[in-house]
């Protein structure tokens, strides 16, 4: 399934997500649904009355049935427009993801595309938290912690730099990342290796946090180009960016464009 992040990471998904698609015959249309996965197994069946277990097949009783994934409503759903449903993503720090379109009127596929959705969602989350199980860590009694936080301040664990990339907008983000290609090209030109190394670092983590849709892995490419063509690329792919940020889709044809000639060049 084509699950495309418009915003928020495939690589590590916040576990919330609205998700999106277009109508086949008007791309204008916009349908939609919410995606949960619980933070810790779950398995309705576990839950039922002794009775109503009973008559269960073994296999939806077995772990294996657990939730992985819920859609609410369990089917796309016309009414927001996707301005709102972007606006709504960022207020709420939810995912966004976008799927191919569908016929709005096959109520059987609106179902069938919001569950396999939030299956396949809810396996990249599960996938993107399966080291956290193997990863021994701190374990702090809740008193403990409560005097360690009255008597030393904030943990020393807590990465300030990584909340405050957190609580950025993709704004904010794209407008460091075009600081940082400034001072990365400099750095080209008078080979400052150690300046490259930090700024290319920092661009590292920017991107992290930024959706698929904006390529900034490419833009991290061009900007580590020492060729001349490097720093236009780089120049292009942030103009695009900010064009998807603002929703001026008529400019981006003419940018990827200009993109692939420098590229065949």
């Amino acid at each position: 399934m084509d699950l495309r992040f418009l915003r928020g990471n495939s690589r590590a998904p916040k576990g919330h997500a609205i998700f999106i698609v277009r109508s086949s015959t008007d791309s204008r249309t916009i349908l939609s649904t919410y995606c949960i996965v619980p933070p810790m197994p779950l398995s309705l069946t576990k839950y039922l009355p002794s009775f109503l277990a009973a008559h269960m097949p073994p296999e939806e009783m077995s772990d294996a049935a657990s939730v992985a994934g819920m859609p609410i409503p369990p089917m796309f759903e016309e009414g927001q427009t996707l301005a709102f449903l972007e606006r709504l993503a960022e207020r709420r720090e939810d995912d966004l993801c976008e799927l191919s379109p569908i016929d709005p009127k096959d109520e059987a596929m609106r179902m069938q595309m919001a569950a396999l959705a939030s299956q396949e969602y809810g396996q990249l989350y599960h996938n993107s938290v399966a080291d956290l199980m193997h990863s021994p860590g701190p374990a702090l009694s809740a008193s403990s912690s409560r005097e360690e936080r009255h008597d030393s301040g904030p943990l020393e664990e807590v990465d300030a730099d990584e909340l405050l990339l957190q609580s950025m907008s993709d704004r904010q983000r794209l407008a460091e990342l075009s600081k940082l290609v400034g001072i990365v090209r400099y750095a080209l030109e008078g080979n400052d290796k150690r300046q490259i190394q930090e700024t290319q670092q920092r661009m590292l983590r920017i991107t992290s946090f930024l959706p698929d849709k904006y390529r900034s892995q490419d833009l991290l490419t061009a900007a580590l180009d020492p060729q001349p063509r490097g720093a236009r690329l780089a120049e292009l792919y942030l103009e695009r960016s900010f064009k998807l940020l603002d929703e001026e889709y008529a400019d981006i044809p003419k940018i990827e464009k200009a993109i692939r000639e420098l590229q065949e060049s």
